[in-house]
């Protein structure tokens, strides 16, 4: 195939057997510094079959998923296995935003499947029976896990939101810093020495709670409702209480030290 300077010049190819027609534009446009855009790129001659065939030595399995993504920049839908397999296509022809892309989705499957571990409230029950207890990293999403004994739990990196720890045991609980508490209910429940700090307890319910030395510090407490709960030497330095429902909660001993009230 001679140099061909138009880019909308139809391509003919035979990827192990397997034919597709594209264009140039295609081959080169978003890919610049791919192995299939130098082949086109003008700059080199490329051999053609008496069909005029451009062969290349490749599994022709995924190449349309490789068109696809030169074309539109589509990712295809595909098992584990076969990801894998365009993967070592991606990298045979230098397809390096490709290559990213996958690294993306299987990043993110596995990462799915981590927080789709669904358990359910005597599971935990289970659990708590054993001397010390963590649930790092699980998703506990909406469980009703009221009443329960979970002092010294750690729920570091779980997935807590909109959770029903109304009347639980949190005495010394670890929420890993940032904790995504929105939603969540901990009326009446026992949070004395809880780590919380920079928890997001937005829209949570923690009426009558005991909060009683709780680290708090840089907790967002955005339309929390905190009516009745016991704050006695809590933590709550860097706290906005401006937005935060508190009436007739204790606060003797709290440090407020730069607290927004």
């Amino acid at each position: 195939m001679a140099k061909d300077s138009d880019s909308s010049s139809m391509v003919r190819l035979n990827i192990g057997g397997k034919k597709f027609y594209t264009t140039i534009d295609t081959l080169t446009r978003r890919e610049p510094e791919s192995m299939l855009a130098a082949m086109f790129s003008g700059r080199h001659t490329v051999c053609q079959d008496s069909e005029g065939y451009i062969f290349v030595d490749r599994d022709g399995k995924h190449f349309r998923h490789i068109l696809n993504w030169l074309r539109d920049g589509a990712v295809p839908t595909l098992t584990e296995s076969e990801f894998l397999e365009l993967l070592r296509e991606a990298e045979y022809y230098q397809l390096l935003g490709l290559i990213e892309r996958i690294h993306a989705v299987i990043n993110k499957r596995k990462e799915d499947n981590e927080l789709d571990t669904e358990l359910t409230r005597i599971d935990i029950i289970k659990c708590i029976q054993s001397e010390k207890v963590r649930f790092r990293g699980l998703n506990l999403s909406g469980l009703d896990l009221s009443k329960l004994d979970l002092s010294l739990v750690d729920f570091s990196y779980a997935c807590l939101r909109n959770v029903f720890f109304s009347r639980a045991n949190l005495q010394s609980a670890k929420f890993r810093v940032d904790a995504c508490l929105i939603d969540c209910s901990f009326c009446g429940a026992d949070l004395r020495s809880a780590h919380l700090q920079t928890a997001d307890l937005t829209n949570a319910n923690l009426e009558g709670a005991n909060l009683e030395g709780a680290n708090l510090k840089g907790a967002k407490l955005r339309n929390a409702n905190l009516k009745g709960a016991n704050l006695q030497r809590a933590y709550l330095r860097h706290v906005n209480l401006r937005d935060t429902h508190l009436e007739g909660a204790k606060l003797d001993g709290a440090n407020l030290l730069g607290a927004i009230r």
